[in-house]
């Protein structure tokens, strides 16, 4: 992970990569059988990587007795069908709960205790209070790091690692039991009451009224500093999420230094902490665990919930970058790709059961993700420069506009063409498209179901188009196709990808 003027990207075999990924159903890599007929369709669907989860239960079936057949299964074939991948740690914790933990865990509640609810009720989720249930899940995330090192520190298959899975505490805001409740009465630990300090002008804005509030203490214990109220049983979780994650992080980067990143549950609006995965790496808890887990490189978010730009927006304050290893895979997704990887400083998108498509290369994300690969060097070399764009179309029919260079674009869905095939759909495919400027007067527009115009920014100007020509690349070699002009640009008017329809096209464009 390296900073690039204001962007960070990752760094793989010293060049910058763009994760155009799947991820894979939880049980799908429990069994090399059942992958073997997997990775074929995965490289069909374009992938450059295969996001998947190593099992905390089947990786240490016997305390200090560790077996890495499935791992070593996943890297090599994943080399063999030229893909990369990222691990997902399920770990003591995965969608809240500890299903993943092994059963000589589970069955030793004395040794490895649970959380408790409000009503002293154990739940399937194991204590971040509790030194043990640390001790065993970083001995093991240890040696999972050790092994990689020792298996792929030279090929460098797997490029990041994800620490834990969607971490959050259920069916109350925060844990009850023993060790929670005599921690929840201690002061603030001084690191975060440091950070609240040294970061005062860059908190997260709805973290920062919670702590002005109460008149921005830097002492106190919990209920002093942020007040007596589920969001402070939150915060409280989640500081102690974090530390536990960080501590994993450190130890394993030791052995390993990989990027690593921890994701989040998605909450939604109006409900109470406690009736979502509460204290995980959620937007308004960002700085909780920035504070907490500084081994963790990116907080990443898992898309179940509308509105993708509300949520991106979130997760790309305070510079961090957006890495999507998790989305539903639902029509539209493919043009959510294009948006993403245009607007927002993106490193990864993922939709998740990638291997349930049966439509192979015809799967809209095949298409995408073979456009996408073409452009990554453009995208690279010019998203650290404010060079890019992307827009995302709905059949609201409104119009998009930004301005890059010396130009003024808008989109709309192509659908909103009079003329167009899809004009007369009941319901609309999302559109998707980024631009790329090159120069100050010509850019790639990448896409799918998008019509663009231009003006330039300066008065008493118009803006007409040079040349308009749709083609591909070879390595990094542009390859020109037809000079689209006449009906194909409105004689003039626009650029234009129909809705059925993904395509790269060069613009070079002139002002009179």
């Amino acid at each position: 992970m390296v900073k690039t003027g204001q962007s960070t990207q990752l760094l793989v075999d010293d060049k910058p990569f763009l994760v155009l990924g799947g991820e894979l159903g939880n049980s799908t890599a429990s069994s090399t059988p059942y992958m073997q007929p997997v990775w074929p369709r995965l490289k069909a669907l374009n992938l450059n990587t295969v996001i998947a989860p190593v099992y905390w239960e089947l990786l240490e079936p016997e305390e200090g007795r560790f077996d890495f057949t499935l791992v070593d299964d996943l890297l090599r074939d994943a080399r063999r069908h030229q893909m990369k991948l990222v691990l997902l740690w399920f770990g003591a914790w995965k969608n809240s709960m500890s299903c993943y933990a092994p059963a000589w865990v589970k069955t030793d509640a004395k040794r490895f205790p649970r959380v408790e609810d409000d009503q002293g009720v154990p739940q399937e989720i194991m204590t971040p209070f509790e030194p043990r249930n640390l001790d065993a899940d970083r001995k093991a995330f240890v040696q999972l790091m050790q092994h990689l090192k020792q298996a792929d520190g030279q090929q460098h298959t797997v490029i990041t690692v994800q620490v834990e899975n969607e971490i959050g505490m259920l069916p109350t805001a925060r844990s009850h039991d023993s060790r929670a409740n005599a921690a929840f009465r201690q002061p603030v630990p001084a690191k975060l009451l440091a950070y609240l300090q040294q970061e005062r002008k860059n908190l997260k804005p709805e973290f920062a009224a919670l702590w002005q509030r109460q008149g921005s203490k830097t002492k106190g214990n919990w209920e002093e500093v942020f007040g007596k109220s589920l969001a402070t049983d939150e915060i409280f979780m989640a500081w102690h999420y974090a530390t536990f994650t960080n501590a994993l992080a450190q130890a394993g980067k030791a052995a390993y230094p990989l990027p690593m990143y921890v994701n989040a549950a998605l909450n939604r609006p109006g409900v109470a902490p406690g009736n979502y995965p509460s204290a995980g790496p959620l937007p308004h808890l960002m700085d909780v665990w920035q504070a907490g887990a500084p081994a963790i490189d990116i907080l990443a978010p898992d898309f179940y919930n509308p509105d993708f730009k509300h949520w991106c927006d979130l997760y790309t304050r305070g510079g961090n970058p957006l890495f999507i290893p998790e989305h539903r895979f639902e029509e539209g997704v493919a043009a959510k790709a294009f948006f993403a990887f245009g607007s927002y400083n993106c490193l990864a998108f993922s939709p998740f059961a990638i291997e349930g498509s049966d439509t192979l290369k015809g799967a809209p994300i095949s298409k995408a993700y073979e456009l996408l690969q073409q452009v990554t060097p453009l995208i690279t070399k010019y998203q650290p420069q404010g060079q890019t764009r992307g827009f995302l179309l709905y059949q609201d029919s409104a119009a998009r506009t930004t301005t890059l260079g010396d130009y003024r674009f808008t989109a709309k869905h192509e659908y909103t063409l009079g003329w167009s095939l899809g004009a007369k759909k009941p319901q609309w495919t999302p559109g998707g498209a980024l631009i790329i400027a090159v120069a100050p007067d010509e850019f790639y527009v990448v896409g799918t179901g998008v019509v663009l115009t231009c003006e330039p920014t300066a008065k008493g100007k118009r803006a007409g188009y040079l040349r308009v020509d749709e083609g591909h690349f070879e390595g990094e070699k542009w390859v020109p196709g037809r000079r689209l002009n006449g009906d194909q640009d409105h004689q003039g008017r626009h650029v234009r990808i129909a809705g059925d329809e993904y395509g790269i096209q060069r613009v070079k464009l002139y002002t009179y």
